[in-house]
């Protein structure tokens, strides 16, 4: 009996863990993120409805990146 119990509690809460909204990212894990992309002096951070915008460089080149929910990094010209 006990089992049968225990099974839908451990079903509902993967479900919940399953469907929950990723977090968002810290500044420092995004720009730990964007490094570990190979971009360096990262700056103007800004949330928008796009995702987490920021100004970066790459190659020796400034872009605009956008970072959306799932993680992907965008870049914007």
């Amino acid at each position: 009996m006990w089992t049968r119990n225990i099974s839908p509690t451990i079903l509902c809460l993967a479900l919940l863990v399953a469907v929950a909204p990723a977090r968002a990212l810290t500044q420092q894990e995004l720009v730990a993120k964007l490094e570990a992309a190979g971009y360096t002096k990262v700056s103007d951070i800004k949330s928008t409805g796009e995702g987490t915008v920021a100004k970066a460089l790459k190659d020796g080149k400034e872009v605009r990146v956008v970072v959306d929910s799932s993680g992907q990094i965008k870049e914007q010209n």
